[in-house]
């Protein structure tokens, strides 16, 4: 199992020793531009057709599957978490290990860094969240609620609140500075595979094997809107936009959808990799270009041209 931020495999809730079992509608006339996704007012940018990335360097040190790979907001740091009950840290710049986080008893889902990239949060299968700064290996906090494991973390924007979704089929929002939880949301009838918020905090999304995609007021625990497709599939993980107006979600039938919030309708479809098996990632990628990128269950990572929809790059180069 691996689940990395463009490569990443993933499957629902593991026993700390083995990998863990796993377990939207017609477009609208008009298709987002790219410049829509990323930004209200954009910069003019240069659309190429093709991408050209290439493989820098490879990372070595955890002894079990990589479940999540995050890089920290500031561009300087890598994240990892693992089944192997740790989180570890590397510099972005040259791949070299910085330090090794532990405290967790079995194996870990899922990883997310704060807005100021000085603390991380980690979920595990032993059902706790821990908080770290970068600095120690030790947890600052341990956040205890879930009843299941804990597979999707992620902060706000302010970074004083993070999100969990559970096996237990709940969403939880954490107080960061006290600990505490402050809300409960009985968000789904099969395990919640990825919950995140938008750009200024005041929504959630979440996903779950159910095939539901749900939106959350951050602030009342309300859900605002549900999207669900025709077919109903387990939806694997799913994210907004950086501007908020869509939503980008990967299923479990070998395809990615483009939602938009406003109308709850399916824009844009993205096929052409495997994915029936395992929760990857999946994300927008808006700095040279404007492109969907997406691991895949054939060991390869998927680029696709957001408008066209056609792949323009395939990377190569994990083994399992």
């Amino acid at each position: 199992m691996s689940k990395h931020a463009a490569d990443d495999e993933r499957e629902p809730g593991a026993e700390p020793d083995a990998p863990s079992p796993v377990a939207l509608k017609r477009p609208r006339t008009a298709p987002p531009t790219p410049q829509e996704i990323s930004s209200t007012q954009p910069l003019p940018q240069r659309q190429t057709n093709l991408t050209n990335y290439k493989l820098k360097f490879t990372l070595l040190g955890h002894k079990k599957s990589v479940s999540a790979v995050k890089y920290s907001p500031d561009g300087k740091w890598l994240a990892t978490s693992s089944l192997d009950k740790t989180v570890r840290l590397w510099h972005a710049a040259d791949g070299k290990h910085e330090l090794t986080f532990v405290g967790h008893s079995q194996g870990i889902s899922d990883v997310a860094w704060s807005t100021d990239s000085k603390y991380i949060c980690s979920g595990s299968d032993d059902t706790d969240i821990r908080i770290y700064s970068i600095t120690s290996p030790k947890a600052i906090k341990v956040l205890k609620g879930h009843t299941n494991y804990v597979f999707c973390v992620n902060y706000n924007p302010q970074s004083n609140l993070i999100v969990s979704g559970s096996f237990d089929e709940n969403v939880r929002i954490w107080d960061v500075k006290t600990g505490t939880c402050l809300k409960v949301l009985p968000a789904h009838s099969d395990p919640v595979t990825a919950v995140s918020f938008n750009r200024d905090g005041t929504l959630i999304v979440s996903c779950s094997n159910d095939g539901l995609i749900r939106i959350w007021d951050t602030a009342t625990g309300q859900c605002l809107k549900t999207l669900i497709d025709d077919d109903n599939p387990p939806v694997s993980y799913v994210k907004f936009s950086p501007n908020g107006k869509y939503i980008l979600a990967s299923t479990l039938d070998s395809t990615l959808r483009l939602w938009s919030y406003s109308t709850g309708k399916c824009l844009k479809t993205y096929v052409g990799h495997e994915n029936t098996k395992y929760c990857i990632f999946s994300s927008f990628s808006v700095t040279g270009g404007k492109w969907i990128v997406s691991g895949s269950e054939d060991k390869s990572v998927y680029i696709w041209n957001l408008q066209t929809k056609e792949v323009v790059q395939k990377l190569e180069g994990h083994t399992g």
